[in-house]
């Protein structure tokens, strides 16, 4: 039976979906991190993405030769030559009759985004920001874009601890809670827990888990997390709108798609201060979160890349088949 294939590749995880051509979705696997930069090469990128697809492809029954359409959507296709390096490699382990390959972020622009178009900022333990045009022109930050989102709220959240200790910063709430989240007495064990010997200190998956306490004592009024939730959101709008520039959309109306388990914390202030500093320059958009998560845009870019209409109907067949969620925690 003829299937198409959906993969979202990150540096957590990797997911892919296979669906029928009528949009209900057959089978999902999961498998690690797919960054061809992270990984160290091509092939071994290539080769974890096999992984996920071949558990999608086994609870669909189905096989690698009934992938009419596949596309994916991966961090670290960065580059042009990344992308053909992919393409190959991809099209060597017969991973589709056609094959699109995009950044991570082109996928999380389209989970979120009616046609595709628009700015995506996806904020997870790391962070992608695209932006796509009406004709088809796309762009995103890759290695232009500083490591931000939960991994950095996180160092961010942890140096305050320590200046505030030194009173560098003033006395913050961020404290108890950093306390409490390491299990330690004090700020200095904190550190120790980074330096002490031999070294190995909390990776960055875990200290992204920092990031939501962060936005918590932020909602609950504490100065300094407030300050470096802002901050933060500035500096993500400041690369969302040069991604809007790149497409030549930056001063018409678009909407932008907040991605990402950072945004999906309950409070406001970060989605707010995104929001009010593109708004500066471009008043005409339109925010919303995200509908679905990011490998259903690459499974939507995928039916489109194989010609097949993305209909209501088929919209609402993925949408009535959606994988469970325990496939995309981190």
């Amino acid at each position: 039976m003829a299937c198409i294939l959906g993969v979202d590749g990150g540096n957590t995880k990797t997911i892919a979906c296979i669906a029928t051509l009528d949009g209900h979705i057959i089978g999902s696997g999961r498998s690690g991190t797919s960054d061809i930069y992270a990984c160290q090469s091509v092939d071994a990128g290539a080769d974890e993405i096999v992984l996920a697809v071949e558990a999608a492809l086994a609870q669909a029954g189905q096989t690698r030769a009934e992938i009419v359409s596949g596309c994916f959507s991966l961090a670290g296709a960065d580059w042009p030559e990344d992308y053909a390096d992919l393409q190959n490699a991809l099209r060597a382990r017969a991973l589709g009759q056609t094959i699109t390959v995009y950044n991570d972020a082109i996928g999380a622009l389209r989970a979120g985004s009616p046609d595709g178009t628009g700015v995506v900022i996806a904020c997870g333990t790391g962070g992608a920001i695209g932006a796509r045009s009406a004709a088809g022109k796309f762009w995103h930050t890759s290695f232009w874009q500083d490591a931000m989102c939960g991994s950095e709220l996180g160092q961010e959240t942890l140096r305050a601890v320590r200046h505030s200790e030194l009173g560098i910063e003033p006395p913050t709430t961020l404290t108890a809670r950093v306390l409490e989240f390491f299990g330690v007495p004090n700020v200095e064990a904190v550190v120790r827990l980074f330096w002490l010997r031999p070294l190995n200190p909390p990776s960055h998956l875990e200290v992204s888990k920092l990031a939501p306490l962060l936005l918590t004592e932020a909602e609950n009024g504490d100065a300094v997390a407030q300050r470096i939730v802002r901050d933060h959101g500035r500096r993500l709008a400041e690369y969302a709108l040069v991604a809007a520039r790149k497409v030549g959309i930056e001063h018409t109306p678009f909407v932008v798609v907040l991605n990402g388990g950072v945004f999906r914390h309950p409070g406001r202030l970060l989605k707010d201060a995104v929001i009010a500093y593109m708004r500066a320059s471009s008043p005409g958009i339109h925010a919303e979160m995200s509908r679905f998560e990011p490998v259903i845009g690459a499974l939507l870019l995928a039916f489109e890349a194989g010609g097949i209409a993305v209909t209501s109907a088929v919209q609402q067949a993925i949408e009535s088949s959606l994988p469970a969620a325990d496939l995309f925690s981190t």
